[in-house]
């Protein structure tokens, strides 16, 4: 069993960046695909990015492509979200999720297909 930890949420101004991290216990991530999913009050969660074990294959919404940035280290176990030019729109719960994949040029899109989930950050962008 995986145990995910996410942190660096907090409250941003517009244009404003933040960084979040998603640390893994219990078992090592490194075969795992690995996902960024969000959900705004109201709204159902949504995969933002998503990235392959191997790190090759990287899957970004449009909504984020060109403003975010998915990264993972195995060797710490950790994957990043580097969150620039922040919109109030982005204001969500951030989750992220690990999912076991048959290849490593695999990145999942759906949330069915996640295995371990964390707890979730606020992120909060002001206008």
């Amino acid at each position: 069993q995986a145990q995910l930890v996410e942190s660096g949420g907090g409250l941003v101004q517009a244009g404003g960046s933040l960084r979040l991290s998603c640390a893994a216990s219990g078992r090592t991530l490194s075969t795992y695909a690995m996902g960024w999913f969000r959900q705004a009050p109201g709204k159902e969660r949504e995969l933002v990015t998503a990235v392959s074990w191997s790190g090759g294959i990287r899957y970004y919404a449009d909504a984020v492509k060109g403003r975010f940035t998915i990264s993972r280290d195995n060797a710490k176990n950790t994957l990043y979200l580097q969150m620039g030019s922040l919109k109030p729109e982005d204001t969500a719960v951030y989750y992220c999720a690990a999912a076991r994949t048959r290849t490593p040029l695999t990145a999942p899109k759906r949330s069915d297909e996640y295995d371990y989930w964390g707890q979730g950050t606020q992120v909060t962008v002001s206008s």
